[in-house]
Order: structure tokens, then C-alpha cells, then sequence
């Protein structure tokens, strides 16, 4: 005799459960095949004319056009950056407030005691938007016209020479931190606001040199307005073909590069970031991206997400080892 099982009350649960998720995947689905259909915002935070405000308005110009939504632009400067990541951290995580920041995000760990967020937690790692050396400049009338000659004074005098820097904790502080390192030299360090302030000011001479990103001092570079003692890839860049590598210099293991990339609030449906993970990376396919980051010397190196949080993750290991060889204390 056939009999009709009996569910308990737990096969109920599990079936609910089962259902909830379902639903929940779906109404995910849905929201990811239908976004955007509205603005997107992008906070930039550093200031305007940073190498993150410019691979980020690259990017933003080709997803408008992808999208046929606006993706606007906006700065919030401040903090070393926490000032605007907080905004995104605090945002709605339905992909419509993305935070476009530079290694400086990966950089913050190792600088600040307490962040206003959990770096590993608050945010999801979305995109790469690309990868640039920093180009090692001084003033163009300055006394130094090699990085030999730079690290012997230093050498001689040691802890009265000055570097800049686009402010505390920054990727280009601890980029000049770890050449000090490398190079055996004490310096003194002088934060800015940000990238044009810290290169206007080494220009000036009012500072021996910046690690300056460089797309984001490639037109004063190509002006005459500086000089360059090296790039910090292994080998030259394309877009800057006559500055030598600092590697080619005689300090062959020398290498460093910053990149900049997408995150979004961390309750942000895998959907939406697997959608907007994909449409930047077709974005690197745009010859008109494609030029305008081969002009500023920034390379696309597309990931998946899964790729990017690894990367991530393995760079703010690397910016912790410089910070404490540093000695930083800690704010």
C-alpha cells in the first residue's frame, strides 16, 4: 500500500529556504539584466588630475556609451583617501556608487591604526581599470640629473633632503619609501593634497623628487617643465620610450608600479559585479581607451573579480612589509 510521506517541520524550512534563495537569485538576475537604468556614479578619492581621476574618466566616457546611462565623475578628496571610499562604503550596494581609487586603497592598511571601514569586508573587489609605472621626477633646472647623483647627496646628508608625496599613506609615499629603502637613504617626507600639488611643487624645487604617476605628469615630462630620473618598471615605458628604467640605472631588482581599480559596497549582488567587471573589460577593448591610456602610459591588464581580490590582497601584503621597514608609525 502506497502512502503519501509526511513532511516535517523541517523539510518545510529547508523548502522555504530553497525557495527564499531562488527568489532572491532571481530578483538578482533580473536587477543585473536590467542595470543600469539610471545614473552611475563614480567617486574619485583624490583630487582632480590624480592618476585614478584620469584612468577612471577614461573609463567612465566608454561605459556612457555602453550603458547609455550617465557615469559621472566625482571627487572627494581628503584623508588619504577615506573621506570618499566612506561615502562608497556607506552607500546603497545596488552598483550605482562605485569607488575608483588607485593602490592607495591597498596602501591604507599599513598606514592607519583604525580605518572607517574593514578593508577585507566593506568593499567588493570589482575591476582592474589599469596598471602605470611612477616616473621618478625633480625640477627641470634642479641639481640632480641622475638618481646616482640624487642618492649620494642624500647619502651625504642624511634626513635634510625632502621627497613629496600625494599625502600620507599614500601609494607614492610608500613607492618613495621603498626606493629609500632600496637605496639605502634617509629623507624627509612632505605629504600634499594630492598628485598636482605634489608634482607643482617639485617643480618649483621645493622638493628633490616625486613618485608621480605617470599619467599624470607625462604632459609637463613631454614639456620640458621636468626631469626624469627613471621609471619604476623593469623596462621603459612606450608612451616615455627615451627614460630609462631606475632597474637599467644599476639597480636591476628595482620595480614598483601603481594601478587603480573599481570597488563597490560589499552587499553589492554578485550579479551586478560580475556584469560591471565585464563591460570594463570590454572597455579596455575601445580603441578610443586604448589610445588614450597608451598616450598616458597605462597599460589595461583586465581580471575577473576572483583575480582582482587576490591581487589586491597580495598588494596589501607588499605596502605592509614597506610601511614597517619604514618604521611609519601608525596614525
Amino acid at each position: 500500500m502506497l502512502t503519501t510521506p509526511k513532511c516535517g517541520r523541517g523539510t518545510h524550512k529547508r523548502n522555504n529556504l530553497i525557495l527564499a534563495l531562488c527568489l532572491a537569485f532571481g530578483v538578482s538576475l533580473a536587477n543585473a539584466q536590467s542595470y543600469p537604468n539610471r545614473a552611475v556614479k563614480m567617486i574619485v578619492p583624490l583630487t582632480t588630475g590624480s592618476g585614478a581621476d584620469i584612468a577612471g574618466r577614461v573609463v567612465a566616457k566608454s561605459l556612457t556609451e555602453t550603458w547609455k546611462q550617465p557615469v559621472i565623475v566625482e571627487n572627494r578628496p581628503g584623508a588619504g583617501g577615506l573621506i570618499g571610499t566612506g561615502v562608497v562604503v556607506n552607500s546603497e550596494p545596488d552598483g550605482y556608487t562605485l569607488l575608483v581609487q588607485s593602490a592607495s586603497y591597498a596602501a591604507n592598511p599599513a598606514i592607519y591604526k583604525k580605518l572607517p571601514y574593514d578593508p577585507l569586508k566593506s568593499l567588493v573587489d570589482v575591476a582592474i581599470l589599469g596598471q602605470t609605472p611612477y616616473v621618478m621626477i625633480t625640477a627641470a633646472d634642479g641639481p640632480y640629473q641622475s638618481i646616482r647623483e640624487l642618492v649620494i647627496a642624500a647619502k651625504s646628508k642624511p634626513n635634510e633632503i625632502t621627497f613629496a608625496s600625494a599625502g600620507v599613506g599614500s601609494s607614492t609615499h610608500l613607492a618613495a619609501e621603498y626606493f629609500n629603502q632600496v637605496m639605502g637613504i634617509k629623507l624627509i617626507h612632505v605629504p600634499y593634497k594630492g598628485s598636482p600639488e605634489a608634482i607643482q611643487d617639485t617643480m618649483s624645487g621645493r622638493t628633490a623628487f616625486y613618485m608621480a604617476p605617470l599619467d599624470t605628469a607625462i604632459g609637463q615630462l613631454k614639456g620640458g617643465k621636468l626631469r626624469a630620473l627613471g621609471v619604476t618598471s623593469k623596462t621603459r615605458n612606450a608612451a616615455v620610450p627615451d627614460i630609462p628604467s631606475v632597474a637599467e640605472q644599476g639597480y636591476a631588482n628595482f620595480e614598483i608600479g601603481l594601478w587603480f581599480g573599481v570597488w563597490a559596497p560589499a552587499a553589492t549582488p554578485p550579479a551586478i559585479v560580475k556584469k560591471i567587471n565585464q563591460d570594463i573589460n570590454q572597455a579596455m577593448q575601445d580603441p578610443e581607451v586604448k589610445n588614450a591610456y597608451e598616450s598616458k602610459g597605462i597599460k589595461a591588464t583586465p581580471m575577473s573579480p576572483a583575480e582582482f581580490t587576490k591581487f589586491v590582497r597580495e598588494e596589501m601584503g607588499k605596502y605592509q612589509k614597506i610601511a614597517k621597514e619604514a618604521a611609519i608609525e601608525p596614525q
